[in-house]
């Protein structure tokens, strides 16, 4: 059995915690894993993992081996990084992550058109509105849709996407219109929760400056698709990017609200980890899919713009 796959591997379960969320990542069975761990243990001749009915943690050896074997794995990836580039063929997997309403517009569409580019890469992409921790989950690119704080992750920016707050004209029949940015305090907004969710409070742009509001609603979901949904049915109002609901908008389904004063923009950003030379893989995918995301985000506003859209806000 190969040392490396058993290092890999023994990376993986350090980081997730047990051996079946390992033997998931690395799409191995548990019972292989734990055999490449004993292995492992054999080889270096200490033990590395105190052991539970629950959950594994390394020993004082292994939390030390552990460090040893990131300096391995990343030593090894800018040698395989160094040279591709030299090569000029790209290849490997690529594990991302994206946005749920993202994804399923723009990034998901667009994968099987850069693997016919990239045949030798192997794209592994989840979706899911939770910011997760890259290094600890092994995802190697995140394409996020964020106001975005200090970060030790290396960030190329797409692109601002503009923000509004809308509600579909029955919702308004019924429970009125918001004129101001307080007045938000009292309506039924829907909201986008999960664990670090930050969307309970809403951040506007006032004459006065930046503003949060603690809004507050019946519904809550952790995909922003099911707000939509609830929102086109008279729920409550929401707060999305405009790509995400322009086609609604323009029909009427959906009417835009308060748009003197609109959240503020949302940076739509490729990152990945710090790397002194960027594996090509990477490389390639961010290119493609920063092109891809400025072309299909203009198609779909087609011009559609909160300054357009100021002139038939409802009062």
């Amino acid at each position: 059995m190969s040392l490396l796959e058993n290092i890999r591997v023994f990376v993986r379960v350090v980081e997730l915690g047990s051996l079946s969320a390992a033997g998931r990542h690395m799409r191995i069975s548990p019972a292989v894993a734990s055999h490449r761990m004993k292995e492992l243990e054999k080889h270096v001749g200490v033990r590395l993992f105190n052991r539970t009915t629950r959950q594994l943690s390394p020993t004082e050896h292994g939390r030390l081996f552990y460090e040893g074997c990131l300096e391995v794995l990343h030593a090894l990836e800018q040698a395989e990084a160094t040279v591709a580039a030299v090569g000029g063929r790209p290849r490997g997997a690529i594990r991302v992550t994206v946005p749920l309403g993202l994804g399923r517009r723009v990034i998901g569409p667009a994968v099987p058109d850069f693997c016919e580019l990239f045949p030798e890469i192997e794209v592994r992409l989840r979706l899911s509105d939770y910011m997760i921790d890259l290094a600890r989950e092994g995802v190697e690119v995140a394409i996020r849709l964020a106001v975005m704080g200090d970060s030790s992750l290396t960030m190329r920016k797409i692109c601002d996407c503009e923000r509004i707050l809308c509600a579909a004209p029955s919702y308004l029949e019924t429970h009125g219109t918001p004129q101001t940015p307080e007045d938000l305090l009292k309506h039924r907004c829907l909201l986008l929760r999960y664990p670090g969710s930050t969307q309970f409070r809403w951040p506007l742009q006032t004459k006065d400056g930046p503003t949060k509001l603690a809004i507050s609603g019946p519904f809550e979901s952790d995909d922003g698709d099911i707000l939509t949904d609830w929102a086109l049915t008279g729920r409550g109002i929401i707060m999305k990017p405009l790509f995400e609901v322009a086609d609604h908008v323009r029909s009427g389904a959906l009417l835009p609200l308060l748009t003197e004063t609109p959240p503020e923009p949302a940076v739509l950003a490729i990152l990945y980890p710090h790397r002194r030379l960027l594996a090509p893989k990477i490389k390639a995918f961010a290119d493609f899919m920063h092109d891809r995301c400025l072309k299909n985000l203009g198609e779909m506003l087609d011009g559609l713009s909160l300054t357009e859209l100021r002139d038939t806000a409802p009062r």
